[in-house]
């Protein structure tokens, strides 16, 4: 556990930095809840060794004090510290200077200066043998006798967790983080198969943690750190802890979660259930616990459940289940679930327990929002036009619960009308109660994110009322382009997402963090106008029956076509129906010409689909994307 500079800041590092790092680890509490190493990545060294003893030397300007007084610095905070280097000739950032064929008088030096964890990356490597050059590191690192973590940073290209434990203490399973939500689902995919190599001092690396980097949602953050503790993932901070929000502060910190993480049985948990992007991850505790984290990777709402037999506990009456992330303890009789938004993750700590009746009963609420046209997020409602909300709640505590009932609110202005409300005077252990409403937000309503809120209301024999809240957010989109041909570039996205970056205007796809793209070229034609993406990526256009036909140019943009790897399928869709697919593009074709009808349909819907062979480089354009109106 700790902070590495490299996701927020790159080169752009000093000592001040690194040692305001270390302050804010003591005085924001993430010493105090685990939190220990202080690393410095790339760009720390001068360009050349030292002449005469042929030792990395710290940069003059950016390190002008030295790296042992940094590490003396990070030391007295009752701290360690962490440098960098490469298996290779340089850096990654060819700033400095690497360490192949200096194993030995690298490691020593680090050990000099008070190095307590190395990272070692694995660029400029000359194609020699990875094995070869990470076991000779190690080697120099135990010569030197001074207990230095040794992290192999290889990329998973060579397998690591096939050969790493006993090279080293942990090795990246994949390519590097960014801060998006489609990154950190990649990784989350590429790691979690690979439970079985990790344990106790072999741990798998899906590389540093980005809460707090401000391009996710807190869900989004929330899902990210709880995903990466029960994984037993290093959690290394990738954000500048001068910049982070209290609300990703208390994410960092939240000390039941890290001891899921932190766990000293050191096991990896492990995914029992993968179906239509709801998961269900277990891992067995120490004192015999296990914890459990349910996580909606899908677009909608969705309620996820396992059961203490699926998590391997004994059987009970009743069991303790603790909401991590509430920090509150519930009864129930063997059910464990979660009614989460889209990519929401719920983490328990689950319990067979002799003292399960002195909580409070398990009720699960959930409130959906029937789908109205296929494969549009059924969350996306227009102005003017009804849905239905459905909230429905089960008890899931072994205890009954009485005079259940469920209720429903609108924003002000919105017209609901009950269709139907359930009530039980008294609710057994899986009986579930339900409510149905029609909303219709007004014709004026404004346009973007509102929320409408559901409820289950009981008694607790003995103890008083309960509530269980429940919400939805519903985004009305802006209304509906009209009049002749426009450019799709130009009117207002619904919703997009991109397996890189957003989903640009007029430019290619270039950087996670967006508008770094190029003129749009497909095989060196170029388009003034269109819409950049990689796949995976979605977007959808409100057209609200006013359009007739879209068309676009489409093919792999040039950008990345040194990497001769882009390929991927254009799709366009009709609210349900695909009115024209692209076929398979790969980076050397020309851009192909595609169109289909919009006639009546309420919602455009263009995909970039990666073409099963991964999503490396796979940048497509809808050039010169069109729609008629």
């Amino acid at each position: 556990m700790g902070f590495n500079n490299w996701n927020t800041t790159g080169c752009d590092i000093n000592e001040q930095m690194i040692r305001d790092m270390a302050d804010i680890f003591v005085t924001k509490g993430l010493k105090d809840a685990g939190y220990q190493y202080v690393n410095v990545d790339d760009c720390w060294a001068d360009a050349t060794r030292d002449p005469a003893t042929g030792r990395l030397r710290h940069h003059p300007t950016r390190f002008p004090s030295g790296m042992k007084a940094l590490a003396d610095y990070v030391h007295a905070r009752g701290l360690k510290f962490g440098i960098y280097t490469s298996a290779g000739t340089q850096t990654c950032a060819k700033t400095m200077p690497g360490a192949l064929d200096h194993e030995e008088i690298d490691a020593q030096t680090f050990a000099d200066w008070g190095v307590d964890y190395l990272k070692y990356d694995n660029c400029n490597n000359e194609g020699r043998p990875a094995l070869e050059r990470y076991t000779k590191m190690r080697d120099a690192l135990k010569k030197t006798g001074r207990p230095i973590v040794y992290s192999i940073c290889e990329w998973g290209q060579n397998k690591p967790w096939e050969w790493g434990k006993g090279v080293g203490h942990l090795w990246r399973t994949t390519g590097d983080i960014n801060d998006t939500w489609s990154k950190t689902v990649e990784i989350l995919k590429l790691n979690a198969p690979l439970d079985a190599y990790a344990g106790p001092g072999h741990w798998n690396d899906p590389d540093m943690l980005e809460v707090g980097n401000g391009q996710q949602t807190t869900t989004e953050y929330q899902s990210h750190f709880a995903l990466w503790s029960i994984m037993a993932a290093p959690l290394l901070i990738g954000a500048d802890l001068r910049k982070v929000s209290q609300e990703h502060f208390d994410i960092l910190r939240n000390k039941e979660i890290i001891a899921i993480n932190q766990d000293r049985l050191g096991v990896q948990g492990k995914v029992i259930k993968q179906e239509n992007g709801h998961w269900v991850f277990v891992k067995p505790l120490a004192n015999g616990d296990k914890a459990v984290a349910l996580f909606n990777e899908s677009e909608v709402n969705a309620t996820i459940s396992t059961s203490a037999r699926d998590l391997g506990l004994p059987r009970s009456i009743g069991y303790t289940v603790r909401d991590l992330w509430q920090h509150k303890n519930f009864q129930s009789a063997g059910q464990i679930s979660a009614s989460l938004p889209p990519h929401g993750t719920a983490i328990f700590r689950v319990k067979a327990s002799q003292d399960w009746y002195e909580h409070e009963p398990a009720i699960d609420a959930q409130l959906d929002i029937a789908a109205q046209i296929p494969g549009i997020p059924s969350t996306i409602t227009p102005a003017g036009e009804p849905f239905v909300a459905t909230v429905t709640a089960t008890n899931q505590a072994p205890v009954p619960v009485l005079n259940a009932s469920t209720s429903f609110a609108a924003p002000a202005g919105w017209k609901v009308e009950k269709l139907s409300s359930e009530r039980a005077p008294v609710l057994l252990t899986s009986q579930s109660v339900q409510g149905k409403w029609k909303v219709t937000p007004p014709a004026g309503v404004t346009p973007g994110a509102h929320v409408v809120n559901g409820a289950l209301n009981v008694t607790w024999v003995g103890h008083g009322k309960l509530s269980r809240p429940v919400n939805s957010g519903v985004l009305v989109p802006v209304a509906p382009p009209s009049g002749g041909s426009l450019w799709a570039s130009d009117v207002k996205f619904t919703t997009e997402r991109s397996g890189y970056g957003p989903v640009e205007r007029d430019r290619s796809n270039g950087g996670y963090v967006g508008g770094d793209g190029k003129t749009l070229t497909i095989n060196g034609k170029t388009y003034e106008k269109g819409l950049g993406a990689h796949a995976n990526a979605e977007l959808i256009l409100y057209v609200g029956g006013r359009c007739t036909s879209f068309s676009s140019d489409v093919g792999i943009d040039d950008e990345r076509d040194v990497n001769q790897q882009g390929t991927a399928v254009f799709e366009v869709w009709a609210d349900g129906a695909k009115v024209a697919s692209s076929g398979l593009r790969t980076w050397k074709d020309d851009a192909v010409s595609i169109s289909g009808s919009l006639q009546g349909a309420k919602f455009l819907r263009l995909v970039v689909n990666d073409s099963g062979d991964g999503v490396r480089f796979d940048r497509g354009d809808f050039a010169g994307a069109k729609l008629t109106c």
